[in-house]
């Protein structure tokens, strides 16, 4: 049963799995991102009603790219597809939209639907639902080192200035860019994978782990709340002892 006292403020999933569910059935790849994207829209209903304040998606990776020409143009066309049908119900139910990644590279058409979301939802006080878009988590630190560089070379910050953690924290796609997301609390990988895959390396040093056998496409919120009760389970201890 879980604890709605104990709910982790920040979940972050791995949603891994939409091409071997499709294969599975004998269906084409896009078959099982779009039963992903429709997983994903329960996930994210069900996290506004268990009161987690913050859900980060890993939707792209800057590895993506990688992929067939077909699938990559495919998953951009869901993106839109996503907006479009769920962004006036996000705005409805005070979702807050925020990017993670170097977004503004992908086709013009999902660029404009993503802008569009986060103007709409900007001034929105319930989940922050990020998406993490042509996200890489080394060319997210590789980015803040040469910001902070930057940003000493044209006076912002002192030439004498100690690099702290806060420091590259705050330059982070998760820091002041975005309202300086907290670490991620719980970190969830679908298909029984279990590795981050350049994901919140930086973030998720204290994270706890919950790791699925269940494809993306087939992960319910019942799913979802059972390894939310797992977490529960645990005993953080970020290092010390109790």
């Amino acid at each position: 049963m879980i604890d709605k006292n104990r709910i982790p403020t920040h979940v972050a999933i791995i949603m891994d799995g939409n091409g071997r569910w499709a294969a599975k059935r004998g269906l084409p790849k896009m078959a099982g991102h779009n039963a992903g994207m429709l997983a994903m829209k329960e996930i994210v209903k069900a996290s506004d009603i268990l009161g987690v304040k913050y859900l980060t998606v890993y939707a792209f990776s800057t590895e993506n790219w990688k992929r067939s020409q077909e699938e990559v143009g495919g998953i951009f066309k869901l993106v839109v597809k996503y907006v479009d049908s769920e962004l006036a119900e996000l705005h409805q139910n005070n979702v807050k939209v925020k990017i993670l990644g170097d977004y503004k590279v992908v086709p013009k058409v999902a660029v404009d639907r993503l802008e569009k979301s986060l103007e709409t939802t900007q001034n929105n006080t319930g989940l922050q639902f990020n998406i993490a878009l042509n996200y890489g988590s080394r060319a997210e630190i590789v980015r803040a080192v040469n910001n902070i560089k930057k940003d000493v070379e044209n006076g912002s910050l002192t030439t004498d200035i100690e690099i702290t953690e806060e420091i590259i924290g705050r330059y982070l796609y998760t820091g002041d860019e975005n309202g300086n997301i907290p670490d991620p609390d719980l970190i969830i990988r679908t298909s029984g994978e279990e590795r981050l895959s350049n994901f919140m390396l930086w973030q998720s040093a204290y994270s706890e782990f919950e790791f699925t056998d269940v494809l993306w496409p087939d992960f319910t919120p019942q799913e979802y709340e059972k390894l939310i009760e797992q977490y529960q389970n645990r005993d953080r201890r970020f290092g010390g002892r109790k």
